[in-house]
């Protein structure tokens, strides 16, 4: 399965949430997994370049591509359909090597955060999205939501968003997240974590892919 996560909006929340998802699936789930660093800013493969000079051993495999390389990638990494491959996306819209990378997705998981601006980046990102990839998958997942926080628009971005696909519980905004990195997810976050991810893996994965014994 290939999982895309992505949203055109900076500061989304997309590069974490990626690296959450893939030591989630890892360690909770026992999933073979690679990562794709497609963003231009390679966070995650700085993280995971730093967690091997630190010796650690690494639950899975990250690779650096662009947009270029993605269709020859594609068909190496496509030979085991057992396999989740989760797509960290630049945050754009503007180049056409997107759209074989939409076309490869099964899955869209989509941070975002209820302000007037992520809201529009969003609905443009979807829309296209599901102009070129009409069968796929889309959740939403609010990321980065402080606490008591009033949000006037949040009741019609869920009425919009519902339209495309399932809108997950919150993930606050947690400092924790910022110490999440390739080998391992704070501890401490797992309590607020578990219900948006247990309900991606039972909806799209579970069944799907091989158990390690």
């Amino acid at each position: 399965m290939t999982i895309i996560i992505g949203n055109q909006k900076g500061g989304a929340g997309k590069s974490t949430m990626t690296l959450v998802l893939a030591n989630y699936l890892t360690s909770a789930k026992k999933c073979p997994v690679t990562v794709i660093d497609m963003d231009y800013q390679q966070s995650i493969s700085q993280k995971y370049e730093k967690a091997k000079i630190l010796e650690n051993k690494e639950p899975y495999e990250v690779l650096s591509a662009t947009l270029e390389t993605f269709p020859v990638l594609k068909e190496v990494l496509m030979k085991n359909s057992k396999d989740v491959v989760l797509i960290d996306l630049p945050g754009k819209l503007d180049d056409d090597g997107l759209l074989a990378v939409f076309n490869a997705a099964d899955l869209f998981i989509c941070p975002f955060a209820y302000d007037e601006f992520t809201f529009e980046s969003t609905m443009l990102f979807t829309v296209v999205l599901r102009k070129v990839n009409p069968k796929i998958k889309m959740v939403f997942i609010p990321n980065r939501i402080k606490a008591n926080a009033k949000f006037e628009i949040m009741q019609e971005v869920n009425i919009q968003l519902s339209k495309f696909g399932v809108i997950t519980d919150v993930l606050p905004d947690r400092i924790d997240f910022q110490r999440t990195n390739t080998f391992q997810t704070p501890i401490s976050l797992y309590p607020v974590i578990i219900p948006v991810f247990e309900k991606i893996y039972a909806d799209h994965l579970y069944g799907k892919h091989e158990i390690a014994g």
